[in-house]
C-alpha cells in the first residue's frame, strides 16, 4: 500500500461522454512514494555497468520536481462528434469492453506527472538471443540525466534550471530517499513523522553500518570483514591480483546494529533545522557531497552534529538489567493488516427486498415449450424460425417452424430407439446428452436441442473440442463425465472436422468420458413410424437442460434448469421485452448458453419469432454485419455485446444506407459490466443520426445460476434518461457506495441494468459470511428468488446449497422470505426507483489487504494507459495469486509484435503508476507475452484460469516481466530486534546457564601410547617403518581403468624422500625452514616430495597444478599461492615444468617471476649426509592453503606436534592398523583430504588405495569398483565424487551388479566436507547403491575447517549418525527447536560425524563470546591438540587473527583457549551411548558464519533459500544466493530453452517469500555451469557475486524486482 497524501487540484473542466456531463479533474498528483515502497533496500549499486542508470531511473520518477507553473485552464471538451470518434478510434480492432473516455483521460492525467521521464523502471538485462527485434538501446537504457554516473546530479524539471534553493531541496529529498539501509520491506517506519526524522532514521542506519570514526575498514554485511584485496581463488573468473595480499580473516563478528529495528519503539526526536518552513521538507545539510562506503552505500560526508550524536547514542550498548540468560524471541508473525480508522463505512438503513412486477398470465401462452413448437410447427409451418448466414453475410439456410418440428421429432425418435438395442436402449428419458455444434451452425443445434426436449432427455450444449488439449476442454470433459454423458450429438460437418486417429475413430479427448458420436442430419436418420408421437407434457420439475459455467479456478460446473423454470423464464422475458408474434430478432451472441440461448433459441420459439443468427466468424470478417442485417430485415430487436457495438463503430465509415429506426430494443448482454457504458454511449453518439433512439439501448444483467437477473425495459418515453452513478472507486474497494464529489480521478461510472424481472424478488447480501442484507449504501452480492432460475449444480449438493438455497437474513437474524434465494455472482446494489446497478462480478473480485478490487477495473486502467499503441488487440488478463497469506495482483498482456524493449518497459512503468494512482493498490507482477499466445476461450477471449495456471506452473513464457514485491508485500514479519548483550551477571551454576545445559562435548581420550606414537615427528615414523617393515605396501595408485599405476612400500618411499632431500639442499640450495611449493597431480610423486621436504627440513605447501585446457584462469591461482606462501622453490614433474614455461602460461602470468623450479623426475643418486630432525615439536611442519566457501584464500600453519596428534586421532577413530586397506577418492591438496592421502598411512601403517577424482570423469564406476575389488572396509570421498556416481551410475546399477560390484563389506563411507551435510545427496546415494550391498548406516560425513582440519569423523565404533528436524523459523532467530519430520518449515539436519578423540567442542555466542545452552545456535569453538597454530601471513599482524586461534569465553570457563571455526551449529545430547558408555553428544553444523546473511534482523543460510528455489521449477538445476547492499540476489542456472528464463522470475520470488519471508531484489538467470564450484564441490558464492558485479556472467536475463 502506498502511504502519502493526495494533492487536490483546484480547477476542473467538464467532459462529456454521450449525454452525460461529468466534471473531470485535472491531473492529481499521485501519492508521494516513499523509497521504501519502491526499493526498500537499495543503497548502492548492483552491477557496476549500468545499474546506477537503472536505479536513477527507478527513483528518478518519484523525485519531487521543483514547483512548476500553474497549469493553463483547459478548454471545455465539447460533446464528442462521430468524426472525432473515428479519428481517435480507427486504429485497429480491439476488445473495447473497457474503454471509457473519462477513464482514459483520468489515467492520462494521473500519468501526466511522470510524462517527462521516459522510464521509471529498471530495465532488465537480456541476452541478445532473447530479444526478438530491438535496437541497442534495449541493453543500455538511455541516460535520463546528464550525470548518470554520479547519482547526486538529478536534473531539474523541464521548466528551466531550478534555483539554488530548489536544487538543494532536490538534493535533500534525494538524500532522504536514497539513503536507507533499512532491511525492512514494510513501510511501517516510512518518513511521515514531522521534520526529517524519516531521513534521519535512514541516515542513522547508514551511519550505523559504517561505524564512522571507529573502524578504519568499512564493515561487511556479515560476520568477518573482508580485508583490502582479500584473495579469492578464481575457478572461472580471471582476477587481477594486487601486490599486497593478506591471507587471513579480519576479525569483527558483530554485525552493525540495524537502526531500523529500534525506530518503532523509541521515536527519535530530531531538532528541526532553521529555515524549515513546512513539515514536509527535510533538514538541509549544506551542500552535502555524496560519497560511498566500501559497501557501496551512499553517505553524506557532512552530517549535522545532531544526527552524528544520535548515531553514537544508538550504537552505545545499553546496560542490561540483571536478568535470565535466555530471552525467548517471539515467533515470527506475519503482520496483519490493521483496518484503516478512516476507511469509509456503510451508514444507510438496511435495504428492503425489491419485488418485480407480477408475471401476467396471458391466456394463449403455451403450457410448455414443446407444446409451443408443436403448435407453430402445425399451424404455420412456413413461418421462418431461424436464418443462418455464411461468412459473406449471405443467407445460408432458412429453418421454418415446420422443418424444426418434423426434424426435432425425427431426432427424438432416433435418440430413443436407434441407439443401443430394443432391450437395452443407450439413452432413456432423463439421461444427459452432449450437444457439440460449431458456432456457425445454429440450425442443426436448435433441431438437436428441441429433439432432446421432445425425447425428454437432457441436452448439455458444449463447445466443439478443436484439439486434444484445448484450453479448458479437459474441464468440460469432467463435467460430461460427472453428468454421465455417453452420447454426443453433432452435425455432419463438425463430425468430419473433429481430430481423428489413423483408423478414422475420434480419439478420446483428455479428461473426457468415452462417447458415441451421433450425427443428427436428417439424411442419416430413420423416419419415425406414423404411429409414433412424442409425449408432450405440461412443464414440470424435470430437468430441461444443463448450461455449463466456467468458474474462476477453471473448473466447469453444470447448472440444471427445470422445464418449469425454462418456461417461466421465457414468459418473464416475453413480458419484460414486450415480445410479440413474428417479430424479427438479430442475434450475435453464442446460442449455446446465456442470453443468446434464452432469446435466440428458447423465447423466440415460444413467440414464433424469426431469428437472424450472425456467426462469430462473420463478425470477424465484417463487424458491421449485424447492423446491416438489422436494416435489411427491419429487425425490431438485436442481442449484442459491447464488443460488437465497438467493432461496428471502428468499421463504420459514414455508410449512408444505415437506418436503425426499426429497432425498438438493443439488448446489451454484458451491460452489467461497468465498462460497457462507454460503448453504449459512443454507439448512441454515432448512430443517433441513423435513427437509433436512446431508449432502445437495454443493458441486461444475467448469470448462469439466476438466468436473467435484470433488464432495462424498452420504453416509448425518450425524455426519461437512463440511470447513472458516478461512484468513488476508493469507496467501492471497501464495499461502500459513495456518489463521488468528482474531485478525484478514481471514479467508476455505472449504468443501470433496468428493473428486477417479472415475478422475482431481489436483495443484496454481504459477499462473505452469513447472507445478511446489505445497507442501502453498501455493495453486496445480488440474490434472486424466482421460479425462473437454475436449481442446482449437477451432482454437487454442497455447492448447490451454498448458491441455490440461500436464505438472506435481516440484521436481527430473521429470514427475509420462506423461499430460498439464488446467488447471482454479481456485485451491485438496488438504486433509487428500484433500478439495479452492477459494479462487478464475484469471480473477478480480488481481495488485497482487506480491500476489494475488480479485475475488470484494473484491465480498464491498464488499457487506458496507451490504448492502442502497445497492447495487442487489448488482450489483457488480470487475476490474483495467493502469496504469503494475501492476494497479489498479476497482469498479463499480449504486446504488439512491433513493440521494442523500451516501449514495453515504458508501458509497464506507466501501468504501475496508473494503477497505483487510480486504485491505490500495488501490482505484484506485470508480464508481457508475445501476441496471440495466451490461451483462448472458444469465442476468442482470454481463458483466464488457464493463463493463471500457466503462470503458476512456469509455462507462460513471457517476453518481459516486472515483479514489484517490495511495493506490494506489506505483511512481512516485523524485523527481529536483537537482544541486548549479556554480561557475566547472568546466573551460572556448574555446567548450567539459567537452567539449561551448556552446549559442550568432547571426543574420547587419546588413550595409551603405542609403539609408533613414541615418535614426535612423521619423518621419524617413516624411517622406523622403513627399517622394521621395509616391504609393506603403503600406497597404491589406480589409473582410470582401475589397474595399479604405481605403488610405494615403506622403504621405497624412504629412499625417494632421501634423494629429494639431497636435491633440495644441493640444487635448490635451501636452508632448513625454507618454504617449497609442491605442484603435482594427485599421485605418488606428491607424497615422496612431501617427505623429501621433511627430510631436508623444508616446509612443504601442496598446490593444485594448473589445468592444461584452462591455463588462463587456473595458473594465476597457482602463482598467487606460490607468492603468498613465500616459497623459495617450486618442485614439480617434467610435464608440468614444461607447462609452466609454455607460451600459454606466459600469456597468463609473468613467467620470469617464478622462484627456481626443480624437476623431480630427474633425481640425484646419492643419500643425504643426515636427515633433518626438528629441534622443537611446535615448529612448522607444513602449510595448508585452501579457499573457504566465501572465496577467501587462507593458509594455516600446521606444527609437527599438531600433525602427529591429528594422525593419531584419526588412527584411533577409524581403527587403522597395518593390516587395513582404505580407499581414498579425494583431492590431496588441503584439509583432511591431504592428511588422508599423504600422512595417515605413514603414521598408522595401513595401505591407502589412491583414486584421483579426475579419473572418475572418464570412468564414473572406478571408485566403487576399486572399493569392491579390494574388499575395502573404509573409504573416503568428496561430495563431487558422490554426485558424479549418483548422476553417472543411476541407471547402471544392474550392469554393475552383473560385473560383480559388491559394497556389502563397506563399514564407513565418509564424505570429507567443510559444510552442512548434504542430506539429500547422501540419502539418494545410499538408496541407489543399497541393491549393491551398501548399508545405509555406512554413509556419513566429516567436518573440518581452517582452524582445525578435522573436528568430526564418523569412525568405526559408536552409534550411527543421527538426523533431526529443526524449525527453520526458529533457526533464523539462532534458536534450535526440534520438530516432527514433515511438519511445516522443518529442516532435516544430519550429524556431522563423531567428535574425534582429543577434541573438545563448545557452542558460543559469536558476538558476546558467552557459552550457549544446547537449544541455541551458535559458533562452534574447538580445543584440540591438532588445531592449526595460526594463519600464515606476509607481515606478522598476529593480533588481528589471534582471535580465531586463541579465544576465551567471556564468562564461565575463561581459562581454556579455543579456536573459532567460523561455523554455526548446535549440540544435542542423544539417547544413544558412545563406546565408553556415556550418552552420545551429536554435533550438527548449520552453515558458515561468513556466508550467513543477516536480513531483517534474522540470520539466513544461503543453502536453505537455494533448496527452496531449486524446488520451484523443474528447469532450475542449481542456484546460489548472496546479498549486495541488503538486496537478496538469486542466481539460477536454467536447464531449458532461453524462452523459459522469464518464467522463473515470479516462481523464484514467490517461493522465497512464502518459505522464507524475504523479498528477492534481483533474479539472475544464467546458463548451466556458471555458478563456480570449488574442488570440494562447494559453491563459491562470493566469486559469483564479484562476477555478477563485474558483468562477467553473461546472464540470459536479469530481473530487478521493485
Amino acid at each position: 500500500m502506498i502511504s502519502g497524501s493526495w494533492d487536490r487540484v483546484p480547477h476542473r473542466a467538464p467532459c462529456s461522454v454521450g449525454s452525460l456531463l461529468l466534471p473531470l479533474p485535472l491531473p492529481a498528483a499521485p501519492p508521494t512514494y516513499h523509497s521504501e515502497c519502491l526499493f526498500p533496500s537499495l543503497p548502492g549499486d548492483i552491477t557496476q555497468k549500468g545499474y546506477e542508470k537503472k536505479r536513477s531511473k527507478l527513483i528518478g520518477a518519484y523525485l519531487p520536481q521543483p514547483p512548476t507553473l500553474p497549469p493553463e485552464r483547459r478548454a471545455p471538451v465539447t460533446p464528442a462528434s462521430s468524426t472525432r470518434y473515428h479519428r481517435r478510434r480507427s486504429s485497429g480492432s480491439r476488445d473495447e469492453r473497457y474503454r471509457s473516455d473519462v477513464h482514459t483521460e483520468a489515467v492520462q492525467a494521473a500519468l501526466a506527472k511522470h510524462k517527462e521521464r521516459k522510464m521509471a523502471v529498471p530495465m532488465p538485462s537480456k541476452r541478445r538471443s532473447l530479444v526478438v527485434q530491438t535496437s541497442m538501446d534495449a541493453y543500455t537504457p538511455p541516460d535520463t540525466s546528464s550525470g548518470s554516473e554520479d547519482e547526486g546530479s538529478v536534473q531539474g524539471d523541464s521548466q528551466g534550471t531550478p534555483t539554488s534553493s530548489q536544487g538543494s531541496i532536490n538534493m535533500e529529498h534525494w538524500i532522504s530517499q536514497a539513503i536507507h539501509g533499512s532491511t525492512t520491506s514494510t513501510t511501517s517506519s516510512s518518513s511521515t513523522q514531522s521534520g526529517g526524522s524519516g531521513a534521519a532514521h535512514r541516515l542513522a542506519d547508514v551511519m550505523a553500518q559504517t561505524h564512522i570514526g571507529e573502524c578504519p575498514t568499512p564493515l561487511g554485511r556479515r560476520g568477518f570483514v573482508r580485508p583490502r584485496g582479500s584473495l579469492r581463488l578464481q575457478n572461472n573468473l580471471v582476477m587481477l591480483i594486487r601486490k599486497r595480499v593478506i591471507c587471513f580473516f579480519l576479525e569483527n563478528h558483530s554485525a552493525p546494529p540495524d537502526v531500523t529495528t529500534y525506530t518503532s519503539e523509541h521515536p527519535i526526536q530530531v531538532e528541526r533545522p532553521q529555515g524549515s518552513t513546512t513539515s514536509r521538507t527535510a533538514p538541509k545539510y549544506g551542500n552535502a557531497e555524496l560519497m560511498e562506503t566500501g559497501d557501496g552505500v551512499p553517505v553524506s560526508s557532512r552530517v549535522s552534529a545532531k544526527i552524528q550524536q544520535l548515531v553514537n547514542t544508538l550504537k552505545r550498548p545499553k546496560r542490561p538489567p540483571l536478568r535470565e540468560f535466555f530471552v525467548d524471541d517471539f515467533e515470527e508473525l506475519l503482520e496483519v493488516q490493521q483496518p484503516d480508522p478512516n476507511q469509509p463505512k456503510p451508514e444507510g438503513a438496511q435495504m428492503l427486498a425489491m419485488r418485480g412486477e407480477q408475471l401476467g398470465v396471458v391466456t394463449n401462452w403455451p403450457p410448455s415449450l414443446e407444446a409451443a413448437l408443436q403448435r407453430w410447427g402445425t399451424i404455420s409451418p412456413k413461418a421462418p424460425c431461424l436464418t443462418t448466414m455464411d461468412t459473406n453475410g449471405k443467407p445460408l439456410y432458412i429453418l421454418t417452424y415446420g422443418k424444426l418440428w418434423t426434424r426435432s421429432m425425427k431426432v427424438a425418435y432416433n435418440i430413443l430407439h436407434k441407439l443401443g438395442t430394443k432391450q437395452e436402449p443407450m439413452v432413456r428419458p432423463g439421461d444427459r446428452v452432449a450437444l457439440v455444434f460449431p458456432n456457425n451452425d445454429p440450425a442443426a443445434s436448435m433441431v438437436a436441442f428441441y429433439g432432446c426436449l421432445l425425447a425428454e432427455v437432457v441436452p448439455v450444449p458444449i463447445e466443439v473440442p478443436l484439439t486434444r488439449k484445448d484450453a479448458g476442454s479437459q474441464q468440460i470433459g469432467f463435467l460430461l463425465g460427472s453428468c454421465g454423458v455417453t452420447v454426443a450429438l453433432t452435425s455432419d460437418a463438425c463430425h468430419k472436422g473433429l481430430p481423428k486417429s489413423p483408423t478414422g475413430e475420434i480419439p478420446q479427448f483428455k479428461g473426457w468420458p468415452k462417447l458415441l458420436w451421433f450425427v443428427t442430419e436428417s439424411k442419416h436418420l430413420s423416419k419415425p413410424p406414423r404411429d409414433w408421437f412424442p409425449h408432450i407434457k405440461d412443464a414440470n420439475n424435470d430437468t430441461a437442460y444443463i448450461e455449463y459455467k466456467t468458474c474462476k479456478d477453471g473448473s466447469v460446473l453444470g447448472v440444471t434448469v427445470t422445464r418449469i423454470a425454462l418456461l417461466t423464464h421465457c414468459q418473464a422475458l416475453t413480458q419484460a421485452c414486450g415480445y410479440t408474434e413474428a417479430e424479427t430478432i438479430v442475434n450475435v451472441l453464442d446460442f449455446k448458453k446465456d442470453v443468446g440461448l434464452w432469446h435466440g433459441i428458447l423465447t423466440s420459439v415460444m413467440n414464433m419469432m424469426h431469428v437472424i443468427s450472425i456467426p462469430y466468424s462473420l463478425m470477424k470478417v465484417n463487424p458491421l454485419s449485424w447492423i446491416q442485417k438489422v436494416c435489411q430485415y427491419k429487425a425490431k430487436v438485436a442481442c449484442v455485446k459491447s464488443r460488437d457495438m465497438h467493432w461496428a463503430l471502428v468499421a463504420h465509415r459514414d455508410q449512408r444506407d444505415v437506418n436503425l429506426s426499426s429497432l425498438r430494443m438493443l439488448i446489451v448482454a454484458d451491460g452489467a459490466n461497468p465498462w460497457s457504458i462507454s460503448s453504449c454511449d459512443a454507439f448512441l453518439n454515432v448512430f443517433q443520426s441513423k435513427g437509433l433512439r436512446q431508449e432502445v439501448i437495454c443493458p441486461c444483467a444475467s448469470s448462469p445460476e439466476a438466468l436473467t437477473v435484470a433488464i432495462r425495459r424498452p420504453t416509448d418515453d425518450s425524455n426519461q434518461p437512463p440511470g447513472r452513478g458516478v461512484l468513488s472507486m476508493h469507496g467501492l474497494t471497501y464495499g461502500v457506495i459513495r456518489v463521488d464529489s468528482e474531485e478525484k480521478l478514481s471514479v467508476l461510472t455505472v449504468q443501470d441494468v433496468g428493473l428486477v424481472m417479472p415475478g422475482a424478488i431481489m436483495c443484496s447480501v454481504k459477499p462473505d459470511g452469513v447472507p445478511q442484507l446489505c445497507r442501502t449504501d453498501e455493495i453486496g452480492e445480488l440474490c434472486v428468488c424466482a421460479i425462473a432460475t437454475g436449481t442446482s449444480y449437477y451432482g454437487l449438493s454442497g455447492m448447490t446449497k451454498n448458491t441455490f438455497e440461500v436464505f438472506p437474513v435481516t440484521s436481527s437474524g430473521a429470514p427475509v422470505s420462506e423461499y430460498p434465494f439464488v446467488r447471482t455472482g454479481l456485485l451491485g446494489f438496488v438504486g433509487p426507483g428500484g433500478l439495479v446497478f452492477v459494479v462487478g462480478k464475484m469471480d473477478g473480485l480480488m481481495v488485497v489487504s482487506g480491500r476489494r478490487h475488480n479485475a475488470d477495473d484494473i484491465v480498464a486502467t491498464a488499457l487506458a494507459v496507451e490504448p492502442m499503441k502497445f497492447v495487442y488487440r487489448g488482450r489483457i488478463a488480470v487475476f490474483s495469486v495467493t502469496v504469503l497469506h494475501d492476494e497479489r495482483i498479476v497482469i498479463v498482456a499480449e504486446q504488439r509484435p512491433d513493440s521494442t524493449e523500451e516501449d514495453s518497459f515504458q508501458w509497464m512503468s506507466r501501468v504501475l503508476q496508473a494503477i497505483d494512482s487510480i486504485h491505490q493498490v500495488g501490482v505484484y507482477c506485470l508480464a508481457l507475452v508475445p501476441a496471440n499466445t495466451l490461451p483462448k476461450t472458444p469465442l476468442g477471449g482470454i481463458h483466464l484460469s488457464e493463463t493463471k495456471q500457466l503462470f503458476l506452473e512456469g509455462s507462460l513464457h513471457p517476453c518481459n516481466v516486472l515483479m514489484c514485491p517490495h511495493t506490494c508485500v506489506t505483511n512481512l514479519p516485523k524485523p527481529r530486534q536483537k537482544q541486548p548483550e549479556i554480561g557475566p551477571a547472568s546466573v551460572m551454576v556448574g555446567n548450567l546457564v539459567s537452567g539449561k545445559r551448556i552446549a559442550q562435548a568432547s571426543g574420547r581420550d587419546l588413550g595409551q601410547i603405542e609403539d609408533n606414537d613414541q615418535f614426535l615427528f612423521l619423518s621419524e615414523v617413516l624411517q622406523w617403518r622403513a627399517q622394521t617393515t621395509p616391504d609393506h605396501v603403503l600406497y597404491t595408485l589406480l589409473n582410470c581403468r582401475g589397474t595399479i599405476a604405481s605403488s610405494l612400500t615403506c622403504v621405497q618411499l624412504h629412499k625417494r624422500a632421501e634423494k629429494i632431500a639431497v636435491m633440495l639442499m644441493e640444487r635448490g640450495h635451501l636452508q632448513d625452514g625454507d618454504h617449497v611449493a609442491l605442484v603435482y597431480p594427485p599421485g605418488i610423486d606428491l607424497i615422496a616430495a612431501f617427505y623429501g621436504c621433511l627430510y631436508a627440513g623444508c616446509v612443504p605447501i601442496t598446490v593444485r597444478p594448473p589445468h592444461p585446457q584452462n591455463i588462463a584462469t587456473t595458473l594465476p591461482t597457482v602463482k598467487m599461492i606460490v607468492e603468498v606462501s613465500r616459497s623459495a622453490c617450486l618442485m614439480t614433474t617434467q610435464l608440468i615444468c614444461k607447462l609452466l614455461r609454455s607460451r600459454e602460461a606466459a600469456a597468463a602470468v609473468d613467467v620470469r617471476a617464478w622462484p627456481p623450479i626443480l624437476d623431480t623426475d630427474d633425481l640425484p643418486k646419492k643419500r643425504p649426509a643426515q636427515i633433518y630432525k626438528p629441534s622443537n615439536p611446535d615448529t612448522l611442519a607444513y602449510l595448508d592453503f585452501s579457499v573457504s566457501t566465501t572465496g577467501m584464500l587462507a593458509g594455516v600453519k600446521m606444527s609437527h606436534a599438531a600433525t602427529s596428534a591429528f594422525c593419531r586421532s584419526i588412527k584411533l577413530q577409524c581403527e587403522l592398523y597395518p593390516s587395513r586397506e582404505v580407499a581414498i577418492c579425494l583431492d590431496p591438496y588441503c584439509g583432511l583430504g591431504f592428511v588422508l592421502w599423504c600422512l595417515c598411512s605413514v603414521y598408522s601403517g595401513h595401505q591407502s588405495i589412491l583414486i584421483p577424482p579426475s579419473e572418475l570423469e572418464t570412468n564414473p564406476a572406478l571408485w566403487l569398483l576399486a572399493v569392491s575389488q579390494y574388499k575395502v572396509r573404509d573409504t573416503f570421498c568428496s561430495y563431487s565424487v558422490m554426485e558424479l556416481c549418483t548422476k553417472g551410475l543411476g541407471s547402471q546399477t544392474e550392469s554393475l551388479k552383473a560385473r560383480g560390484l559388491d559394497l556389502s563389506r563397506v563399514r564407513t563411507c565418509v564424505v570429507v566436507a567443510e559444510e552442512r551435510p548434504r542430506i539429500a545427496l547422501t540419502q539418494s546415494f545410499s538408496k541407489l547403491f543399497k541393491d549393491l550391498g551398501l548399508h545405509p548406516r555406512a554413509v556419513s560425513t566429516s567436518f573440518g575447517c581452517r582452524v582445525n582440519l578435522a573436528i568430526c569423523l564418523q569412525g568405526t565404533s559408536g552409534p550411527d549418525p543421527t538426523t533431526v528436524y529443526v524449525d527453520m523459523r526458529a533457526l533464523r532467530h539462532d534458536r534450535v527447536r526440534l520438530v516432527e519430520r514433515g511438519s511445516p518449515h522443518s529442516l532435516p539436519l544430519m550429524e556431522s560425524g563423531k567428535i574425534l578423540p582429543g577434541v573438545r567442542i563448545i557452542i558460543a555466542n559469536p558476538e558476546t563470546k558467552g557459552p550457549l545452552g544446547d537449544s541455541h545456535l551458535g559458533e562452534i569453538w574447538v580445543h584440540s591438540a591438532h588445531n592449526a597454530s595460526g594463519y600464515f601471513t606476509i607481515y606478522g599482524d598476529e593480533s588481528l587473527q589471534s582471535d580465531h586461534f586463541n579465544s576465551r569465553l567471556s564468562f564461565g570457563d575463561t581459562q581454556t583457549v579455543w579456536a573459532r571455526t567460523g561455523y554455526l551449529g548446535f549440540l544435542r545430547r542423544t539417547e544413544l551411548t558412545d563406546a565408553n558408555g556415556e550418552r552420545h553428544d551429536a554435533l550438527y553444523v548449520v552453515g558458515a558464519l561468513d556466508e550467513a546473511m543477516e536480513l531483517r534482523g534474522m540470520r539466513y543460510h544461503p543453502i536453505d533459500i537455494e533448496t527452496s528455489v531449486i524446488r520451484a521449477h523443474k528447469s532450475v538445476t542449481e542456484c546460489a544466493v548472496f546479498t549486495w547492499t541488503n538486496l537478496l540476489v538469486v542466481v539460477v542456472e536454467l536447464d531449458g530453452s532461453e524462452q523459459e528464463a522469464l518464467d522463473l522470475v515470479p516462481l523464484v520470488t514467490n517461493v522465497v517469500l512464502e518459505e522464507h519471508y524475504l523479498v528477492v531484489g534481483v533474479v539472475v538467470v544464467v546458463d548451466i555451469g556458471v555458478i563456480p564450484i570449488n574442488s570440494r564441490g562447494e559453491k563459491q558464492r562470493m566469486h559469483l557475486r564479484d562476477g555478477f558485479l563485474a558483468d562477467q556472467l553473461d546472464p540470459i536475463y536479469v530481473a530487478y524486482n521493485m
